[in-house]
């Protein structure tokens, strides 16, 4: 007998239709699914708001800053406070963040020091030099590496039979195509690694748009092949966001294994102050259309319609976040300056011989 056709169409749909888009909030702020609600105090839905509008004054500022010389890379963050500040609402002090180069929000909250992560953005080492209780490692530069190493963290946890104390990671949609998300999702899979990976899909790796880069209905599919579940989120929603970061944590750091999360979300501008412009390879219609779903319109009205939310605060909130940043800022203007011999004895844990000649020679000219 004749094998039937395969109706890959109807496939692609049925998988898509595995992988629904989890929404609490719709883009006005209504509550559209009460049933997985997350149990937040009005003080807690005010410390996220909170948390969200500083990062995009941090953005705002980042920016300023950058454009004054006074920053090297920056990876705006305008359009993913819910993506990236709700879902870490939902970790812990003694969870491990492994960050990627837009997650500065997050490490920042985390416990780094804004000065400190304005060092790094310059490439001083002090923007390396880590407070001790602080679980985190430096963002990560190349693409979806941190996977790897946050999976290595995880299984380490696991041996040493941490309790209560999970990883977290974070890659683009970009990322997602690299060969270290997967590789990082199949091995915390096999050992049951307790990790929680996230995939911010903003549409764009750089210029690349999200449908050019992988035939996959959806991102969240992927967990599919590494044996893990997966979920998509509306990545502008901060209840949701929150709420089902909050379920993949319980669920890692019970022993389950790891959970991959993909949220749906958007950056309002270029890829980095290095130099692309997102018109060439976004329609308006595009910026149009996230920009109607921003996260601080679509919380702040639902916050409002609480009663826990004045444009007063906000602006009183702003204001002071800026003066912090100000002041961050000169503290990092007030770090040493990186010298030569300082650049050569970083480079390696026991330097060779070259290595040890050319920091004398560096040395001998920076004395003088």
């Amino acid at each position: 007998m004749a094998k039937q056709p395969v109706d890959y169409g109807a496939l692609l749909s049925s998988i898509e239709a595995s992988f629904p888009m989890v929404q609490i909030l719709d883009k006005d702020g209504n509550v559209v699914n009460k049933d997985i609600m997350p149990d937040l105090s009005d003080d807690e839905l005010v410390e996220l708001m909170r948390r969200m509008v500083w990062s995009r004054v941090l953005h705002d500022r980042s920016m300023a800053l950058a454009r004054q010389g006074r920053l090297g890379f920056y990876a705006p963050t305008m359009g993913q406070e819910a993506s990236q500040l709700a879902s870490h609402f939902a970790f812990k002090k003694q969870d491990w963040l492994y960050p990627g180069y837009r997650d500065i929000p997050q490490l920042i909250q985390h416990g780094l020091p804004v000065s400190k992560a304005f060092l790094w953005s310059r490439g001083h080492a002090e923007g390396n030099n880590y407070p001790e209780d602080l679980h985190a490692m430096a963002p990560q530069i190349i693409i979806g590496a941190q996977y790897i190493q946050a999976m290595g963290n995880a299984v380490g946890q696991k041996f040493a039979g941490k309790e209560d104390e999970v990883t977290f990671t974070y890659t683009g949609d970009g990322g997602s195509s690299q060969g270290d998300v997967y590789e990082g999702m199949n091995f915390a899979g096999r050992y049951k690694a307790p990790i929680v990976f996230f995939i911010q899909n903003n549409g764009y790796a750089i210029s690349t748009p999200r449908e050019k880069q992988s035939s996959a209905a959806t991102l969240a599919q992927k967990a599919a092949a590494a044996g893990i579940p997966g979920v998509q989120v509306d990545g502008m929603d901060p209840l949701a966001m929150y709420a089902v970061t909050k379920q993949a944590r319980e669920w890692a750091a019970a022993g389950n294994g790891p959970v991959l999360i993909e949220t749906i979300t958007s950056r309002f501008g270029p890829h980095s102050t290095s130099g692309d412009d997102p018109t060439r390879y976004r329609e308006q219609e595009s910026f149009d259309y996230w920009e109607q779903r921003d996260p601080l319109i679509r919380f702040r009205n639902y916050l409002k319609e609480k009663g826990l939310w004045t444009d007063e605060t906000e602006e009183e909130l702003i204001e002071k976040t800026k003066e912090e940043i100000k002041q961050a800022a000169k503290e990092a203007d007030q770090a040493p300056k990186m010298k030569i011999s300082d650049f050569l004895k970083n480079m390696h844990g026991e330097p060779g011989q070259n290595t040890v000649d050319q920091i004398k020679e560096y040395e001998a000219k920076e004395s003088k």
